[in-house]
């Protein structure tokens, strides 16, 4: 898989544009689908991650790209869900991200968001 380039509001990924926020699961990519952490969303100014989501547990390590800025809330149910299933959490902005995917993918999913 190659991430070929990012920029605020879009990603691609394979010549594959996407734009909006997207889960790789296992080599598989999906969009990602926030719904359940809406609810939240005036808490936190966003609409944040939370454990609440369909999230790609089936990994050593899930990389967590929080955007441009870095603005993307991670809830604490979802580190706390990432330390009880021996999952290493790594949240970055999306660029350091992509970085990260490009060196080492081996037993890692992720959630890349394309804003903020």
């Amino acid at each position: 898989m190659r991430i070929e380039n990012f920029s605020f509001g879009s990603i691609q990924i394979d010549g594959q544009t996407y734009t909006h926020d997207v889960v790789i699961d296992r080599g598989q990519i999906r969009k990602r689908r926030k719904g359940a952490s809406k609810r939240h969303r005036d808490s936190y100014g966003h609409t944040p991650l939370s454990a609440e989501e369909k999230i790609p547990w089936r990994c050593r390590r899930l990389v967590i790209g929080t955007g441009a800025a870095g603005a993307l809330p991670i809830m604490d149910s979802v580190q706390a869900e990432a330390r009880r299933r021996d999952v290493e959490l790594v949240t970055v902005p999306t660029s350091r991200a992509i970085d990260l995917l490009s060196t080492d993918a081996r037993d890692t999913n992720a959630i890349l968001h394309v804003t903020c």
